[in-house]
């Protein structure tokens, strides 16, 4: 409705009452005069400085004009031999503020981010009425005809949104400015287009300028159309339509000339006069084809010196003749001889524009805060939050962590305000002069921006019906002021107003506007509290009298509900909270918070961080029964409004900077100062994390493809690794003495490699969350780090010129070479110091001067190329040096270089010549930059934005810049799957890449002429052309155009092109004929795909000749292979993993299983597996559910269970030997396939045939060599297809009958899917990159083989990968993408007909049944979708929309979703996560109910409560997790945040109150938690050591706790004070591995007390000590210590040194690792004498005694867990593991065993463990 009262056009001068300058203003020089040629009145500017004398509109640069008309019209005349400038302000639809400057005092065509300056060039023309030599008669009037939308878009990549002021600036005459949609002709009269029927848009009689009857309008006055390309655009729809012209700028850039128009033979005989309007100007290009976009080309008409001019030579700068018709399509029109049109000057050129606009979009910001971490807000509806990020304002979704950005400011944010609807958001700006921003909330549109007359702004306050904004700042003086805005007609197209303005000289820390009348305020600061109140349009205060409080100092204040009224609570930093009462202006209540002290002792349980008797309070929130109080001791606490008692509280890692209750009361948004954001959940009472961010600006950013984790370093001295796709944090490194400086991942292993400043390169591992080893070669800070792109090889470089090379094959990674004086002395550390190529063989760096770029081998470090960058360019000045480099993808080798000179130049890495150069891309030189995997997109950092070039175009590329950022960016960079950009500066920025999916390189794999056959195919004439057109059922985008000719890459067999449809096929020729050689016979489909030739046999099984129309063949297997036996020919090339989480990825482990594994030395099987605990979420599609027979199976580990989802009863089925990735169950439920990978390069996965009835293994299938992707049975379960991962590539058939190998085939490309047609068992389909691959099974007698149709992904779906799939209803296929979208095939046509975005993430798992489609993604959630629709939908072909498909329901799980099963109903299903988690989900009910619960990380201890009645686990996740023993279900879990917890003791029975139950927990950052079982609570929290705790134990009454930590050190405390006791250092410098506790007899070992205590480290040394802990005493009993073992193969670390008490035998020490040779020692107190050895087959790495047998436990690396009967000597081997056994313990009853190895935990039943106890009970045996 905005633009209705604009149409058609608008008389801008009438409409804004210039004349009575009311809504315009004058400067200077103003007045109306009567001109003669116009006979109407005009207004003259002038004076003698253009900025002295003018016309503005409107009054007030605050307010807007609004005017939203696409073309803006000028009437004007410049005044002779004077200049003239003419501003306009446009608002884009991202509310940023352009100026567009035109003027005859500019020289040349400037451009910054914000503002674009045109040289305007007036010059007199000659007219056929002038004779020749006859002076100009002067400057004409001029129709200056802009478009608005076409010079924002063409010239700065923005959408514009409404044009929001005009400068007109001496010296000038302007009759009158005007606005419209339409393309007017200012030369035709609605008179004569009506007369000549002329299909244009006359010129409305109030606009029009007389001309004489009889003469030309050319002849007295100029129009300028600008840009160009409107006119262009314009003129070829003057000859078609009458319709105004929308011209389609895609794909064009602009070609900026005046240019005059005529119609018809009567008008061609005059000559317009000359204006030259300059601009950025490139070389015309030839037409293309479709999308249908005219390329002017200009052809002179006069004789030139160089002869006739062509579209292909660059423009000249002597003037050329055209015609007042530019010829678009080649269509001549004829011109006049002396018609003369200028262009621009030589070298300057248009840019073709980088397709799509934009081509990024944020996606999202890690980071909070910037300026102040004090605002962040509950969106009315409390399902999210709004908060800053430096300049960037975010709104973040709590459930599923979605963003929304506002962007527009361009300085820190430093106050924010919402509405009380939730409509209208404000913001305000740091740096003065504050500017503010009133938002649609909704839409994310800026509705108004304007200045403060306050130079700073703090804070910002809302009305809540939204009518008045309130803000509190400082003036220029220092001044305290307070503001009033009138904000009611913002939303209606209208302006803020200032309301009130009031000075006071008292300190405002927070001001705020009563909710319950808006017309009243309260502010508090140093000593004060006051009441406002607007009235009159004046601010009022008044003082609340505060008695003995009045110094306080006063930090917050928040309005509440009381019973006799409202009531104002006030904070302050002494820990005070006042009640005031706003009638009776006074204090009612007082309180204080101090800090809470336990009754027996003086320390404090909670210390503040600030000093002083009280707690600093920064914040409070107050809801209806509530108030939240935030303070400096870094604790949220929840109060009653009575203050009675703290309901909740919540400790921070920092202060706490602001609280905020949500609208109903159920949640409390917190912010500390550190840059922190989370929230408490009041009902569940629970803690989550929002938001984590950096604190100091972000120096560089590495990434990793793998896990999808991004690594960030900063000048916080911190460390960070953060989740890709979740955008939280995954580990925090902190080094407070140095300061990291560079990083990056080892491509291969999950460790992380880092730079600091003292020198030091350090490896992580981010598994075990340690440091791998440090390295420190260097002298001054690391400036750079880079590794090879297998892994094999690590560089450094340093400020003092040293670089390093590391082998980084194994772990830990050593030295190679140290060469120094090489690398750039006193550089500063950069993200493109060191650049290593995309081989791996080349590695460049600056140095070893700052002119010169040094080129090296890899390898061996000898130097190729030395290159002096000064010398690049001789005209240059002054010198020019290097700042940034890196490689191009190859071939061909190319180096990318930054110089000082605002320059990019690409080198060739051979010859070191320039190859081609980016003059300018900045104002300043660029510090980081990086080009995409496919040489499309180069990313630059640039100042405070970033730029995208569109590197494909040699000439003239064009780019977009995108802002966001507040401070420089130091780094930018692609992400692994190239879909997406990262800046890092002040925050870290995610951008989403819009443009198609990624292409390959030139002369990479996918685009090079070796790495495309062509392949034989039979298509007729229509299908040829269905091919070429591209005919896959959508709109086609463009015309394809052949390929050159390329030579063949040696193993492709290759046929000549007859035609293609998609289709392909290979001859059955193992070598390429020498035909196929030839390249006259060569030709490439640009649509075709790649395919490899496959091996012979069953891994080189032999392409046969095309046998039907689907062509692409794979032959039946050659011989009968028996399933017991393994194919020995697969052939498996190396390829990268798909970046996406569907794929398949096996956990790293680094033990081989033990050969020696399950067997039992007595015959008897003592332990028999019970429970498995836990599911493997890192498997895929690894449950299965047949809800009519009830059967249920998952997988753990390399585990197959099968459970009773009734009464919980688990039968395990063990068979393989590594982690199984999936699983598939037969249609008759009578046999279910399992896959697990293999064991090493030397052996193949495992395909276990099980028999459901029966449990047992039925065959055994080994054919792929690294991992199983998928399985699947046909329809009639005749048939079992078998995927093989990314490394394997290929695809297998086998018979269910014999279990024999039908035929297999190897792929071009990664496969993340497999299905069979359900309705015809002869179709299967695979999903992959870029493409579906349909193929046909025909059976020829017992011969079996396969054709392929490959029908690539229509590029308007814009996937770049398929990863998940499921058929639909005949003959539909749905699939989903890595994008997060559903694509919708017709199987029968090979074609996609239809697609919608169905998720933010990549979609993972599909399931359809009838009328209903699952999906699940990596976003965790998972939705159903209503699809009845869509089968209706396939008949429209390409006209189908995705409409008629919506959501029906949609549930938030703890994980990204990678299996799921659901019943033919779609009501009810079972769902997988990685979290390691399945849920039984309901969709009647909108439920999901968890079944199975498990650890995702590795699991570090096991205790047990000593009523045997529950069992506890604490892992490298934080959690501690309390299970029941009888039905292994999870009761309780208490999770610290970005902490691994180490260490767990239970309590033993306390003082005889065993209710009291208690667990202990020991963290990675020293400190030691308390949690009470009992009341579900955290009772202390203590800091006894600095480093990491890795032992804990109770004392024998669980008054005391011993916890031993990293560094060696055992400190004694107690958990009922708080206070450490003792700090014992004896083992200093080695790791505590265990601490147990004991009680013993009085007296006994020669000492008092009645404790006895051990204590043993990793350097083999054992302490034991007797305690007596009621009065203090310890004394140490026996030292036990020992060389470490000899190892024949030694391992990354020793093993540990394991020791405990024998439970049967109170006198007897049992020792592991204490010895040169794998044995259990067993040591005697008394007689300090080693009495019993028993060997073991490897060392141990765990162990436990039984405390009812002589049973022994021990876990070995070697996946093996032994049982040893100490009394027969007797030992059984046992199997199930599929890592290290790293925890194996006894529960107190001696019935069960648990065994850990990472998350997975199994329990054994110990069996005949009561015949051990009674032969114990009757005595030891005799000697």
């Amino acid at each position: 409705m905005a633009k209705v009262w604009q149409h058609p056009f608008l008389n801008v001068f009438r409409h804004f009452q210039v004349g009575e300058w009311k809504r315009s203003t004058k400067e200077g020089d103003v007045a109306p005069v009567t001109d003669k040629t116009l006979k109407c009145t005009v207004y003259r500017i002038r004076g003698p400085v253009s900025a002295g004398s003018y016309i503005q509109l409107p009054r007030t640069s605050t307010q807007s004009l609004g005017l939203t008309g696409r073309y803006l019209y000028v009437l004007f005349k410049p005044l002779p031999a004077k200049h003239f400038v003419i501003h306009l302000d446009m608002a884009t639809e991202d509310s940023q503020v352009i100026r567009v400057s035109f003027s005859n005092l500019f020289k040349e065509f400037k451009s910054t981010a914000t503002w674009l300056q045109f040289p305007f060039i007036c010059e007199a023309g000659f007219s056929l009425k002038e004779p020749a030599g006859v002076a100009p008669s002067g400057p004409r009037w001029t129709c200056l005809q802009l478009d608005l939308r076409d010079i924002l878009l063409l010239y700065l990549n923005r959408r514009y949104s409404h044009l929001k002021s005009v400068r007109l600036c001496a010296s000038q005459l302007v009759k009158s400015l005007y606005t419209s949609d339409l393309c007017f002709e200012p030369a035709v009269s609605t008179a004569e287009a009506r007369q000549a029927k002329l299909s244009v848009v006359p010129v409305p009689r109030e606009m029009a300028f007389p001309v004489p009857k009889g003469e030309s309008w050319y002849d007295h006055y100029v129009h300028i159309r600008f840009p160009r390309d409107s006119f262009s655009a314009s003129s070829k729809l003057v000859q078609e339509s009458s319709s105004p012209p929308e011209a389609d700028f895609l794909g064009r850039a602009p070609q900026v000339l005046s240019h005059p128009v005529a119609f018809g033979n009567p008008l061609q005989d005059r000559v317009p006069s000359v204006v030259q309007v300059f601009g950025p100007i490139a070389a015309p290009s030839e037409p293309r084809p479709l999308p249908e976009v005219n390329v002017f080309c200009e052809r002179s008409e006069l004789p030139s010196v160089n002869g006739p001019s062509d579209c292909s030579q660059e423009p000249s700068a002597r003037p050329e003749v055209t015609g007042k018709h530019a010829a678009g399509r080649g269509v001549h029109v004829p011109t006049p001889e002396r018609t003369v049109v200028s262009v621009a000057p030589e070298g300057v050129a248009v840019h073709e524009s980088l397709l799509p606009d934009p081509v990024l979009r944020l996606k999202g910001v890690i980071g909070f805060g910037g300026h102040t971490t004090k605002w962040a807000l509950w969106t009315k509806d409390g399902a999210a939050v709004v908060y800053p990020c430096h300049a960037a304002i975010v709104v973040l979704h709590v459930d599923t962590r979605e963003q929304r950005c506002f962007l527009g400011h361009t300085d820190k944010v430093s106050a924010l305000a919402l509405d009380g609807s939730g409509l209208l958001l404000a913001s305000a700006q740091a740096r003065p002069p504050s500017m503010l921003r009133l938002w649609d909330f909704q839409t994310g549109e800026c509705l108004s921006l304007f200045q403060s007359p306050a130079n700073a702004l703090c804070s910002l306050s809302f009305s809540d019906s939204g009518a008045l904004l309130c803000g509190v700042g400082r003036d220029r003086h220092g001044r305290t002021v307070v503001l009033a805005w009138g904000t009611a007609q913002v939303g209606r197209g209208g302006e803020a107003v200032l309301l009130a303005k009031a000075h006071t000289g008292v300190d405002i820390q927070a001001f705020e506007v009563a909710s319950f009348d808006e017309s009243r305020m309260a502010s508090c600061g140093q000593g004060s509290v006051r009441l406002w109140r607007l009235r009159g349009g004046e601010l009022r205060s008044c003082p609340v009298d505060l008695g003995e409080h009045r110094v306080l100092e006063l930090t917050g204040l928040a309005f509440g509900q009381a019973q006799d009224g409202h009531m104002l609570y006030v904070c302050s930093r002494s820990g005070h909270i006042l009640e005031i009462d706003p009638r009776r202006m006074a204090v009612r209540h007082a309180r204080r918070l101090l800090p809470a002290r336990p009754p027996d002792g003086p320390a404090s349980q909670k210390q503040a961080f600030s000093s002083g008797p009280g707690i600093s309070i920064s914040s409070l929130s107050v809801s209806q029964a509530r108030c939240a109080v935030g303070s400096e001791d870094g604790y949220l606490r929840l109060w009653p409004l009575d203050f009675s008692s703290v309901l909740l509280e919540a400790e921070h890692e920092g202060p706490v900077t602001s609280v905020c209750i949500s609208p109903d009361g159920q949640r409390v948004l917190s912010a500390t100062s550190s840059g922190l954001l989370g929230f408490l959940d009041v009902p569940s009472q629970e803690y989550s994390v929002l938001v984590r961010s950096h604190t100091a600006p972000v120096l560089a950013l590495a990434t990793e493809g793998s896990r999808g984790q991004l690594a960030t370093v900063s000048q916080d001295h911190t460390v960070r690794v953060w989740d890709l796709v979740t955008l939280q944090q995954l580990y925090d490194l902190r080094s407070p003495e140095e300061a990291p400086c560079t990083v990056t991942f080892h491509p291969m292993r999950p460790a992380l490699f880092c730079g600091f400043s003292s020198g030091a390169v350090r490896s992580f591992s981010l598994e075990a969350a340690e440091v791998l080893v440090e390295h420190r070669c260097h002298r001054g800070p690391v400036t750079g780090l880079a590794t090879s792109p297998d892994g094999s090889l690590l560089f450094s470089s340093c400020s003092s010129g040293t670089l390093a090379q590391y082998q980084c094959v194994s772990a830990p990674c050593r030295i190679l070479r140290v060469a120094a004086n090489v690398v750039c002395r006193d550089a500063h550390p950069t993200p493109n110091a060191l650049a290593v190529s995309g081989d791996g063989r080349l590695l460049a760096f600056v140095g070893p001067s700052k002119y010169v770029v040094t080129v090296m081998n890899a390898a061996c470090l000898e130097e190729l190329l030395r290159i002096d960058v000064s010398a690049l360019d001789p005209a240059s000045s002054c010198l020019d040096s290097a700042v940034a480099i890196c490689f191009g993808p190859g071939p061909p080798g190319h180096l990318l270089l930054s110089t000082s000179s605002h320059t990019v130049t690409v080198l060739d890495t051979a010859s070191g010549r320039v190859v081609r150069e980016l003059p300018g891309v900045h104002a300043v030189a660029c510090p980081s930059l990086a080009l995409s995997r496919d040489a499309r997109f180069l990313l630059m950092a640039a100042d405070r934005a970033i730029k995208v070039w569109d590197y494909v175009t040699k000439s003239c590329p064009s780019c977009q810049v995108y802002i966001g950022h507040s401070e420089p960016v130091h780094a930018v960079g692609f992400s692994p799957d190239q879909q997406q950009l990262l800046s890092v500066g002040d925050a870290i920025f995610l951008w989403d890449i819009l443009g198609p999916p990624e292409r390959s390189p030139p002369g990479s794999a996918g685009n090079s002429p070796a790495a495309a056959p062509t392949y034989k195919t039979s298509l007729d004439a229509r299908q040829l052309e269905d091919t070429v057109c591209g005919a896959n059922g959508l709109p086609r985008q463009q015309v394809p155009e052949p390929s050159p000719a390329s030579p063949l890459q040696p193993g492709i067999c290759v046929g000549s092109l007859k035609g293609d449809n998609g289709a392909f096929s290979l001859s059955d020729e193992e070598g390429v004929s020498e035909e196929s050689h030839s390249p006259a016979r060569l030709r490439q489909a640009s649509c075709l795909p790649m395919l490899v030739k496959e091996a012979s046999r069953a891994g080189d099984g032999v392409w046969g000749s095309p046998g039907g129309p689907w062509g692409l063949s794979m032959g039946p297997h050659p011989h009968s292979w028996s399933s017991a036996h393994s194919v020995s020919k697969a052939q498996v090339d190396p390829s990268a993993r798909p970046d996406c989480y569907r794929h398949f990825l096996a956990r790293y482990k680094t033990p081989l299983l033990a050969k020696s594994a399950s067997v039992s030395n007595t015959g008897v099987e003592r332990l028999l597996l019970k429970v498995v605990v836990g599911y493997n979420g890192n498997g895929r599609a690894n449950v299965v559910w047949k809800p009519d027979t009830g059967f249920f199976a998952y997988t753990c580990g390399c585990l197959v269970v099968v459970e009773d989802l009734h009464s919980g009863a688990q039968r395990h089925w063990l068979g393989h030997p590594e982690e199984i990735s999936t699983l598939a169950l037969s249609h008759g439920a009578q046999v279910l396939a399992s896959a697990s990978g293999s064991r090493g390069t030397a052996s193949r996965c495992h395909i276990c045939i099980w028999d459901v009835p029966g449990g047992s293994c039925r065959h055994f299938l080994s054919y792929h060599r690294t991992a199983v992707q998928a399985l699947a049975f046909s329809p009639d379960d005749e048939l079992l297809v078998t995927l093989g991962d990314y490394g394997d590539r290929t695809l297998a058939l086998w018979s269910t009958a014999t279990y024999e190998l039908l035929s297999s085939t190897r792929l071009p490309e990664p496969v993340h899917g497999v299905a069979f047609n359900p309705w015809d068992a002869s179709e299967l389909v695979c999903v992959g990159q870029g493409a579906v691959s349909l193929w046909l099974l025909q059976r020829r007698g017992t011969d079996v083989s396969l054709q392929g149709h490959r029908v690539p992904i229509p590029e308007e779906v814009r996937a770049g990968e398929l990863t998940s799939l499921c058929y639909g209803p005949v003959p539909l296929l749905y699939c989903g993408s890595n994008a997060g979208q559903v694509c919708v095939w017709d199987t029968s046509a090979g074609r996609c007909f239809l697609a919608w975005e169905a998720d933010d993430g990549e979609i993972g798992v599909l399931l359809c049944s009838g009328a209903r489609l699952v999906s699940g993604s990596n976003t965790r959630r998972l939705r159903l979708w209503a699809v009845g629709a869509v089968a209706e939908l396939r008949c429209e072909g390409s006209r189908a929309r995705s409409s008629s498909v919506f959501m029906e329901r949609e549930l938030t799980l703890d994980g990204a979703v990678v299996s799921a099963v659901f019943h033919d109903s779609m009501d009810m299903g079972v769902v997988g996560t990685t979290a390691g988690t399945l849920w039984y989900v309901s969709w009647a009910e909108g439920t999901s109910t968890r079944l199975i619960s498990g650890h995702r990380s590795k699991v570090n201890e096991v205790v047990f409560s000593p009523s045997s009645s529950h069992w506890a686990t604490c892992s490298d996740d934080g959690s501690v997790r309390v299970w029941s023993l009888a039905s292994m279900e999870l009761l309780i879990q208490f999770q610290v945040l970005n902490q691994s917890c180490l260490c767990l003791a239970w309590s033993p029975p306390s003082c005889g109150r065993p209710e009291q139950q208690q667990v202990a927990a020991g963290y990675s950052d020293g400190t030691l938690r308390v949690f009470s079982i009992t009341r579900i609570a955290m009772e202390l929290k203590m800091h006894p050591h600095r480093a990491a705790l890795t032992a804990l134990a109770y004392s024998a009454d669980g008054q005391t706790i011993l916890s031993g930590d990293k560094d060696g050190l055992v400190a004694v405390s107690r958990p009922r004070t708080g206070m450490t006791l003792h700090v014992l250092s004896d083992h200093q410098g080695a790791l505590i591995s265990t601490i147990q506790s004991k009680s013993k007899e009085y007296g006994d070992f020669g000492s008092e007390g009645a404790d006895l205590w051990l204590a043993a480290s990793s350097d083999q040394r054992i302490s034991i000590w007797a305690a007596d802990w009621p009065r203090g005493c310890c004394e140490l009993v026996d030292w036990l210590s020992s060389p470490s073992p000899t190892l024949t193969e030694a391992p990354s670390h020793p093993p540990p040194c394991l020791v405990a008490f024998c439970p049967w035998d109170r006198a007897l020490l049992v020792c592991a690792g204490l010895s040169m040779h794998p044995e259990l020692v067993f040591y005697n107190l008394h007689q300090k004498q080693v009495v019993e050895r028993i060997p073991l087959p490897f060392f141990a790495v765990s162990l436990s005694l039984s405390p009812g047998a002589h049973l022994v436990a021990v876990g070995f690396a070697e996946r093996v867990l032994r049982l040893v009967d100490c009394q027969s000597g007797a030992a059984q081997d046992l199997a199930g593991h599929d890592d290290v056994v790293q925890l194996c313990r006894f529960a107190p009853s001696a019935q069960l065993l648990f065994s850990v190895a990472h998350g997975d935990i199994l329990v054994w039943e110990v069996m005949g463990h009561r015949a051990s106890e009674r032969a114990l009970s009757s005595g030891p045996p005799p000697d």
